[in-house]
């Protein structure tokens, strides 16, 4: 038995594999969600229950969160009346898995370190998938020593790399997101162009694979396109709030990127139109819908 005490704060879609993983590799683990329900469905795997965030950091050596933007990420850890802010011990470290903006990360470190807690801006890429299989892709911001400490856990979950100083991870986790929402457009578009030239789409998306077009994108996604599974697993709505997130971040900079602007717009229409609960394969409907 693992004896470093973790604590989970949100039990999503994302959350909840997360959590059956740490307890299956022996990690003791307190969880909250704020809809109770869904954090009540890890005490098969061996999870304690918390009703506040300050009750569930209260003996952690390490906090988790995977919570749904920055603005959750703040009223959870500072804002509540019962935050977790109020529990936290000093040399705790707190780890964000969630994908918020770098300026957020930043100031969520600056406040946590002046209380004597560690901080990691850790967000993840891989989907559902990634999670249940421990193969996410994880991209870590924050100071070395805090990386190192964190290695036992994030490996347990994936593949964390430490990519530079408190941001940077969501920095980097926009960068994924850019590169996620626009080749899923490139794929929705090229399958919906062969189907419309009397191609098979399924056939097309298989001789594709092997070749310089091939991408996790166009295995998993153009496969959810050509099977008309949309399913959530991603959303619409989240990948548009990403998108959104790299547009204000590149602003910031002065950085132009009109190629994220023009897709950014697209996956507007999809959600403005009634999808942004579906998995973000489902831009393949709104690329079809302007056929």
């Amino acid at each position: 038995m693992m004896t470093t005490q973790i604590t989970l704060l949100g039990c999503g879609l994302m959350g909840a594999p997360m959590a059956r993983r740490l307890r299956a590799a022996g990690f003791p683990l307190t969880v909250w969600n704020r809809t109770r329900h869904k954090a009540a469905a890890l005490e098969a795997a061996g999870a304690v229950v918390a009703d506040s965030p300050a009750q569930a950091v209260a003996n952690a050596d390490i906090v988790i969160t995977m919570l749904e933007h920055g603005g959750v990420v703040q009223n959870v850890l500072f804002d509540q009346a019962d935050a977790a802010c109020h529990g936290l011990r000093r040399g705790t470290l707190l780890i964000d898995m969630g994908s918020i903006l770098p300026e957020q990360a930043q100031d969520h470190a600056r406040r946590l370190q002046a209380w004597g807690v560690d901080a990691l801006d850790a967000p993840v890429s891989g989907g559902t998938l990634g999670a249940e299989a421990g193969t996410l892709a994880i991209m870590a911001g924050g100071e070395e020593a805090a990386f190192t400490r964190a290695l036992p856990v994030l490996t347990v979950l994936g593949r964390p790399v430490h990519v530079g100083p408190a941001g940077a991870g969501q920095l980097t986790k926009l960068a994924n997101q850019m590169i996620v929402g626009i080749t899923i457009g490139a794929v929705a578009e090229a399958l919906l162009l062969a189907e419309r030239g009397g191609a098979d789409p399924a056939k097309v998306r298989e001789a594709l694979r092997g070749g310089f077009a091939e991408s996790r994108i166009l295995e998993v996604h153009g496969l959810r396109m050509v099977e008309g599974d949309f399913a959530k697993r991603g959303s619409m709505a989240i990948q548009l709030k990403d998108l959104h997130n790299a547009l204000h971040t590149a602003g910031q900079m002065a950085f132009d990127a009109p190629i994220t602007e023009r897709v950014t717009r697209l996956y507007q229409e999809g959600v403005d139109n009634g999808l942004a609960e579906l998995d973000q394969s489902a831009l393949f409907r709104t690329l079809q819908d302007r056929q």
